[in-house]
């Protein structure tokens, strides 16, 4: 691969990697959820982005050219090789965490998919076209609810604040920008990290005004996710999501 299809291809792994690991964690709570509604809005949800992902690894596969499409790169990839944001492996812990993972992470995917839209790259740009109307609503969801929670009986406010300040300190691997993807930017094919972070903050700023929250101070940031550096958890998610390839290699139904 050229320089540029290889940066493109670890771009479209991060992209790829963020959805599935991310619709596994939604895919726990189905049979959860606290009412039947929301048990159901968050599995349709998680199916959303696992569908988004396959288009994503397809494409990457695809770019390779080395016939691994987006099965070998779902299930046959170890820890080290995933790309995905950290806060996106970390547990579902009560509603109200799930609900402050969910949020951060949808402002930040709807503003990326409606540059992701306009890019230079006509498949990329075709799957943004596709996925942004899906985006739209997982936002308004999940941005609803942390306004219910946070605009709720005292306990809900109290654990939806807790969750915000909880899960803050992932949020700042979300505008990390390595030298590739600067290069990826500079073609037009990505998104403008420093614009999407200026957008994503006056978004969150607006919901927690709404909700009565509070908007974390703290300036720490983990990261190391999009490098292949990932918690524990990660570890544990696909021992389960892989399982099946993993014991019975190639196996056809």
């Amino acid at each position: 691969m050229t320089a540029t299809k290889e940066s493109l291809f670890d771009f479209l792994l991060h992209l790829g990697d963020n959805a599935l690991v991310l619709g596994h964690r939604l895919g726990e709570w189905c049979g959860h959820g606290p009412v039947l509604e929301q048990d159901i809005a968050m599995t349709n949800i998680a199916l959303d982005l696992i569908g988004q992902s396959r288009n994503y690894l397809d494409y990457a596969g695809a770019l390779e050219g080395k016939g691994r499409d987006e099965d070998v790169l779902a299930y046959r990839r170890d820890v080290l090789d995933f790309k995905n944001f950290l806060i996106v492996e970390q547990p579902n812990g009560n509603f109200a965490s799930t609900i402050a993972r969910q949020f951060y992470f949808d402002a930040w995917h709807l503003l990326v998919l409606q540059q992701l839209s306009e890019s230079k790259d006509e498949r990329l740009r075709d799957i943004a076209l596709k996925s942004v109307k899906e985006v739209t609503y997982h936002h308004r969801w999940s941005s609803e609810w942390v306004i219910r929670l946070g605009d709720g009986t005292e306990e809900s406010h109290d654990k939806m604040q807790h969750a915000i300040d909880d899960f803050w300190m992932f949020t700042g691997e979300m505008f990390e920008q390595s030298e590739d993807e600067a290069e990826l930017q500079k073609d037009g094919m990505i998104y403008d990290a420093p614009a999407v972070k200026e957008r994503w903050m006056a978004e969150v700023k607006r919901v927690l005004d709404e909700a009565g929250l509070k908007m974390p101070e703290a300036e720490w940031m983990q990261s190391g996710g999009k490098t292949g550096f990932h918690s524990e958890h990660l570890g544990f998610i696909l021992a389960e999501m892989q399982f099946l390839q993993r014991a019975y290699p190639d196996a056809e139904w």
